[in-house]
C-alpha cells in the first residue's frame, strides 16, 4: 500500500496533524469536519472522534491549503470537491453560490469529507483474464479508482503501444512535486487537469494510444467521447457511479455506452472493495 500520506497531514490544522497521523497513518479512510463538533475518523474498522470542536477557521484552512490559496477559483469547486494534492480529495458543503441554476461555489464552507488516496500494487492481477475494454461501477468509496488504477498498470505492462490516461482530476495519477505519487507503469502516457472529452480526443490524435482510460463518466460528452474512442479501435477502460448492473442500464446517460456494446467487460464493486465481472 502506498499513500502521499505527509500531503494529507499538510492540509490539516496544526492541532489535528499529530492524532490523526497516530490513528489513521495506515487504516484512515475519510476525515468528517463539522463546524462545532467533534472531528471524525473512518477508519477501516471503526469511527473514532477527537475531543475538540472544529472551527469555521479550522474549514478555511483546509480549503485554502487544499486549492492553494485560491479555493473559489479552484475548478472542482463547482462541483463540490477540490482536488487536493497527494489525490485526496474535500468533499464540500455549506451556503452554496448558484448562478443561472448552476452551483458555482460557496459563499462559506461548514463541513468537509477529507478522503485519503491510497494505492495498492497488484489487486488488479486477477482482471487480466479480461481481454477488451472494462467499464467499473460501483458506489462512491467502493473503490473504483484505485483498482482502475492498478488496471492501468497491469494493461501497460502487457501491451506494445501505450496506454493513454485522460485523468481530470488529478486522482488516478496525482502529483507531488511535479512528479507522480503512484506507479504509472512501464507504458501510460498522463494527461492532467483537461475535460475528458477534450483529453480523449487529444490523446486519440497526438499519442497514438492501444488503450485510452478515464475516470468518473457523467455527462453525455463523456460517453460521446468513448464512443468516438471506441469506434477508432482504441480499447477502454473506464469507471461510473452504478451500484449494480441494474442501476447502470436505468441511468440515461449510460444507455448509448450499453445499446453500443462499446465495453466488453463490467466489473461491479462492491462496498466492500471486492468485486466480480459480468459480460457486457
Amino acid at each position: 500500500m502506498r499513500c502521499a500520506w505527509q500531503e494529507y497531514l499538510n492540509l490539516l490544522p496544526l492541532w489535528l496533524r499529530e492524532p490523526v497521523d497516530k490513528l489513521g497513518r495506515d487504516h484512515l479512510q475519510e476525515l468528517r469536519l463539522r463546524c462545532d463538533l467533534e472531528p471524525e475518523l473512518l477508519l477501516q474498522n471503526s469511527r473514532h472522534c477527537l475531543n475538540r470542536k472544529v472551527t469555521k477557521e479550522d474549514l478555511q484552512f483546509c480549503v485554502n491549503i487544499a486549492s492553494r490559496y485560491s479555493p473559489w477559483a479552484a475548478q472542482t469547486t463547482s462541483n463540490g470537491y477540490i482536488t487536493a494534492p497527494g489525490g485526496h480529495r474535500i468533499g464540500l458543503c455549506g451556503d452554496a453560490v448558484v448562478s443561472n441554476g448552476k452551483m458555482t461555489g460557496f459563499h462559506a464552507v461548514n463541513s468537509l469529507c477529507i478522503r485519503v488516496a491510497r494505492d495498492f500494487p497488484g489487486i488488479a492481477a486477477q482482471t487480466q483474464k479480461y481481454q477488451g475494454s472494462i467499464l467499473l461501477i460501483g458506489r462512491p468509496g467502493s473503490g473504483k479508482t484505485t483498482l482502475l488504477r492498478d488496471l492501468i498498470r497491469q494493461r501497460s505492462e502487457k501491451i506494445n503501444d501505450c496506454v493513454a490516461v485522460v485523468d481530470e482530476r488529478r486522482e488516478i495519477f496525482p502529483l507531488s512535486g511535479g512528479y507522480s505519487c503512484f506507479s504509472t507503469g512501464l507504458r501510460t502516457d498522463v494527461l492532467s487537469g483537461c475535460s475528458k472529452c477534450q483529453g480523449i480526443d487529444s490523446v486519440l490524435r497526438s499519442m497514438n494510444p492501444s488503450v485510452i482510460a478515464v475516470d468518473e463518466i457523467t455527462a453525455k460528452e463523456d460517453c460521446d467521447a468513448l464512443l468516438h474512442a471506441g469506434w477508432c479501435g482504441v480499447q477502454l477502460l473506464a469507471t461510473a457511479h452504478a451500484g449494480s448492473r441494474y442501476d447502470l442500464e436505468n441511468r440515461p446517460v449510460y444507455r448509448p455506452l450499453i445499446e453500443s456494446k462499446l465495453f466488453d467487460t463490467l466489473l461491479i464493486l462492491r462496498p466492500d472493495k471486492s468485486w466480480y465481472a459480468e459480460r457486457m
